[in-house]
């Protein structure tokens, strides 16, 4: 499950903590290069360029093959209402992206550029050459990265609560990109108050944020290298220097949105379906963060008919 990477922690901060950390100094958070303990029983793994991700292939229809990426804090479990829906009728593949779920956390890249770069390596390694991708928040701007990439490979976008904006960042990510203050504030602040971030992406918090979901944050959370991991995620947003260029993504896009999502807001689905030259946008009431979760019914049907659509 997926927590809101817009932080609220940021209004706890004062500008000496900051200072304190750049005179100080914070030392480097560690890294966890192999598979985090815990795995799912019957777990399966690919290695691509030295990494372990972790991936689960359902399906083996024919059409064009479906990958999901789930987004920033999260896993593949995002799409367990989903996956098994769109494998009825294709081959489909969803991945714990580098450094989250129960993939590896080595040192390096976890830019959008750099992952998708890295999925483009395990389609080919599964024999996918033509793939459509569906993608939630932060993984959206990697489906984003993997369309600029691979153009005549990515044939269709279906794009959840995209998060694919330098506008979009908080104060906490864009300080974070400084040296040893972003230790500092992941350090100190990147697993407190989770019951808040994760109610930040609902509409009907009573409802869909249950101690059940808050234990599996926290267990998330306490995975090593996590945080460490978390910090490069956050470092690689640097849209600003890619954005411009989601005009020239042609391949057909279906952007599905929640009205009330707080954490990505219904203006930056608007914005996103003007720039990008073949999208439409599904909105839906009395929805957050998480459409595949609050408005599973309608849009999964939204999806299906997207994915059924003549090439």
């Amino acid at each position: 499950m997926s927590t809101s990477p817009g932080f609220t922690l940021t209004r706890t901060l004062a500008p000496v903590a900051l200072a304190a950390a750049l005179a100080s100094g914070c030392g480097a958070l560690a890294f966890h290069p192999t598979t985090p303990p815990g795995a799912p029983q019957g777990a399966t793994f690919a290695t691509v360029g030295g990494v372990r991700l972790r991936t689960r292939a359902l399906g083996d229809a024919s059409g064009t093959p479906v990958l999901f990426l789930h987004g920033f804090a999260s896993s593949l479990e995002t799409w367990d209402a989903v996956q098994p829906l769109v494998a009825k009728s294709r081959r489909t593949l969803a991945v714990d992206l580098k450094g989250f779920g129960y993939s590896a956390r080595p040192a390096g890249d976890y830019s959008p550029p750099a992952q998708a770069k890295m999925l483009l390596e395990l389609l080919d390694q599964q024999g996918i050459h033509e793939v459509i991708v569906v993608a939630h928040s932060w993984g959206t701007s990697i489906a984003l990265a993997m369309a600029l990439e691979a153009p005549q490979r990515v044939k269709r976008l279906a794009l959840y609560d995209a998060w694919a904006y330098e506008e979009q960042l908080p104060p906490f990510f864009l300080w974070a990109r400084t040296p040893n203050v972003g230790e500092f504030l992941f350090r100190a602040f990147y697993k407190e108050r989770p019951y808040e971030r994760i109610a930040f992406a609902f509409y009907d918090r009573e409802r869909y944020v249950t101690e059940p979901l808050l234990d599996l944050t926290e267990a998330a959370l306490e995975r090593p290298g996590t945080v460490a991991a978390a910090l490069e995620a956050t470092r690689g947003q640097t849209y600003d220097e890619w954005q411009s260029r989601y005009r020239s993504i042609s391949a057909p896009t279906l952007l599905l949105w929640g009205r009330d999502d707080e954490v990505t807001t219904l203006a930056f689905g608007e914005r996103l379906a003007r720039e990008l030259p073949n999208a439409r946008l599904a909105v839906y009431p009395r929805c957050g963060h998480f459409p595949m979760i609050e408005a599973i019914g309608a849009s999964n049907r939204d999806l299906a008919a997207f994915l059924a659509e003549a090439p």
